[in-house]
């Protein structure tokens, strides 16, 4: 199956994987399972990594951490395009709980129009599984 997983699953795969659910554990560890990610994503990746606030033994670069990304954790890297946009542009945010990160909204709309599950620890995103969002939650 393909999965799209949001930068925090990322991020504790690769350095905390104490934060992973048993279920969360269980698919990124099924070698038939095939892996994404967002290059919205990975520019926020990059830009906690440029402002200190991604820190690990293994990068010492930016450039280092996207590389691995693909060669390391074998995840691949899916551009954003117009149709992704469109399915943004259509998105009804989730207001109530203050969401609202431009960045988050794109990785869901990523998710919607590829027809991935979406792996990730954000509770806000639950409010998107009325408009195709198929939410694999991280229940830490």
């Amino acid at each position: 199956m393909r999965y799209l997983l949001d930068t925090n699953i990322f991020i504790y795969a690769a350095i905390d994987r104490d934060q992973l659910s048993r279920d969360v554990k269980a698919i990124l560890d099924d070698y038939d399972n095939t892996f994404y990610m967002s290059s919205e994503s990975v520019k926020e990746l990059i830009v906690g990594f440029n402002k200190g606030k991604l820190v690990s033994r293994f990068w010492d670069t930016a450039a280092k951490m996207v590389k691995d990304i693909t060669n390391r954790y074998f995840i691949r890297i899916l551009p954003v395009g117009e149709e992704h946009m469109d399915t943004y542009a259509h998105l009804t945010l989730n207001l109530a709980e203050d969401h609202r990160d431009p960045s988050d909204h794109v990785i869901i709309a990523h998710a919607i129009t590829n027809r991935m599950p979406l792996a990730s620890s954000d509770r806000k995103f639950k409010f998107y599984e009325d408009q195709g969002l198929e939410l694999v939650f991280n229940e830490k």
